[in-house]
């Protein structure tokens, strides 16, 4: 099947209030001009100079979300024009997003990356860890950063009862931190082979990839 009919399939199986980022990494430009021309604005991406190559030479009302672990030193490659940062997985990092976007005059979208799965190669911010630095945002310690919301990942298992339990989990701390914190609106739970029970359990915004592109063949490309 085409990309534009893998594309179709999954949308058909999405509700419309419920953002579909199409993760592109790896695949050539021509795949994602295939989905652009069938009208999809919202990629990502998890490789800071993959990301920047696909902006430079792709069409420019494109959406690029920025998926992947992030590294101090590269948010200045990608703040200048990223949609959405969703992986801020530590104060650290904030701090330098925050540095940039002021450096590029702007103001850059992101989500706080949770720690929700049983393993440890999983990244993110544990409750306390969020509230911390939800706090400062409210405060206006990031003056150039825009909180729009919560991310995680779900562990890499085949019981859909503990995949459940831990997106149900991170959909109760955004309705927490959404009532009594800032007002966020982004949840981001799921990919291609969840995306429909986190969409079950709350998620308005789920990253797919191989069920769009195709399969990847390199180690470490299970999950989108």
């Amino acid at each position: 099947m085409s990309v534009t009919s893998n594309l179709k399939a999954v949308l058909k199986n999405i509700p419309s209030e419920v953002t579909l980022v199409a993760v592109s990494k790896t695949k050539p430009n021509e795949d994602i001009l295939e989905a652009y021309d069938a009208g999809h604005r919202h990629f990502g991406e998890n490789k800071v100079q993959d990301l920047v190559a696909k902006y430079e030479t792709l069409p420019k009302d494109i959406n690029w979300h920025f998926i992947g672990h992030l590294q101090t030193n590269k948010v200045k490659y990608i703040v200048p024009f990223a949609h959405l940062i969703h992986g801020i997985d530590s104060e650290k990092l904030l701090k330098e997003v925050n540095k940039r976007a002021k450096n590029a005059n702007r103001i850059q979208p992101i989500l706080l990356q949770i720690y929700i799965a049983e393993e440890e190669s999983k990244f993110g911010l544990d409750r306390a860890e969020a509230f911390a630095i939800i706090e400062k945002i409210k405060n206006g310690d990031f003056p150039f950063i825009q909180l729009k919301g919560l991310m995680g990942m779900a562990t890499n298992t085949d019981s859909e009862v503990q995949v459940a339990k831990e997106f149900k989990g991170l959909k109760n701390l955004f309705d927490e931190f959404n009532k009594t914190m800032l007002p966020i609106s982004v949840l981001s739970m799921g990919m291609s082979g969840d995306y429909a029970l986190a969409i079950e359990c709350g998620s308005n915004l789920v990253r797919v990839g191989s069920k769009i592109f195709g399969e990847r063949n390199y180690e470490g490309s299970k999950g989108y």
